[in-house]
């Protein structure tokens, strides 16, 4: 029985650290050197040196050693064994400072941007609203001049239709002037005549006056005689 217990707590203490058989993310501590061996001991062959912050892949861990993938300056990828305390999963504090920097030149290099987009905005609104409240302007001039032809209009209308009346009345006015003259000369032309026959009348009575006084002398004469 406890031959078995033992047996139990020898598996379960491998279990926990016995070898890892996924794949993790880490970095490569700040240290000055680290070295990367053919196997998970310091009587291996150092295969490369990985500079502090790069990062690795966690491939396996064997008690204090991991095996990981790390990418060589040339570009290509190289496995090997490195000690567990020199890898670390937080980012290194030179490469978050790197990435901060990046970030906030990043950063600044947008705000400088919306700021210019602000600036151009600005602009164009001004220019807009200068737009606008010359437009403005000249609408209220052309209202004003259309107000004032349709004033205009209407006092035209109202004109033209004076002088039509105007015209109506000049025409019967000429009508019944030429009436009255055609009435007038018709009415001198009567006199006229009327005139003429007053004095032939007056010059036959005078000579039938004159042929009666005549005769009567005559007869005075004779009985004198």
């Amino acid at each position: 029985m406890e031959k078995i217990r033992y047996l139990l707590m020898l598996t379960f203490f491998l279990v926990l650290s016995g070898t890892s058989s996924w794949a993790s993310s880490a970095y490569v501590t700040d240290v000055f050197e680290v070295t990367l061996r053919t196997g998970p001991s310091t009587e291996n062959r150092i295969i490369y040196s990985p500079s502090s912050g790069q990062a690795a892949k966690v491939l396996e861990t064997q008690g204090d050693w991991s095996r990981v993938k790390v990418s060589m300056r040339d570009g290509q990828e190289v496995e090997g064994w490195m000690m567990s305390r020199y890898l670390i999963t937080r980012m290194p504090w030179e490469l978050q400072a790197n990435t901060a920097k990046e970030q906030n030149t990043a950063l600044k290099e947008k705000l400088a941007k919306v700021e210019q987009e602000r600036n151009e905005f600005k602009h164009r609104e001004a220019d807009l609203s200068g737009k606008l409240q010359t437009a403005t302007a000249a609408l209220e001039k052309l209202q004003g001049q259309y107000d004032s032809l349709n004033k205009g209009a209407a006092e035209y209308i109202t004109v033209k239709k004076d002088l039509d009346a105007a015209k109506s009345e000049l025409e019967k006015n000429r009508s019944t002037i030429e009436s009255l003259s055609g009435e007038n000369r018709e009415l001198k032309s009567s006199e006229h005549d009327k005139w003429i026959l007053t004095g032939a009348a007056i010059l036959l009575c005078g000579l039938i006056i004159g042929l009666v006084m005549g005769r009567m002398q005559k007869k005075r004469r004779s009985l004198y005689s």
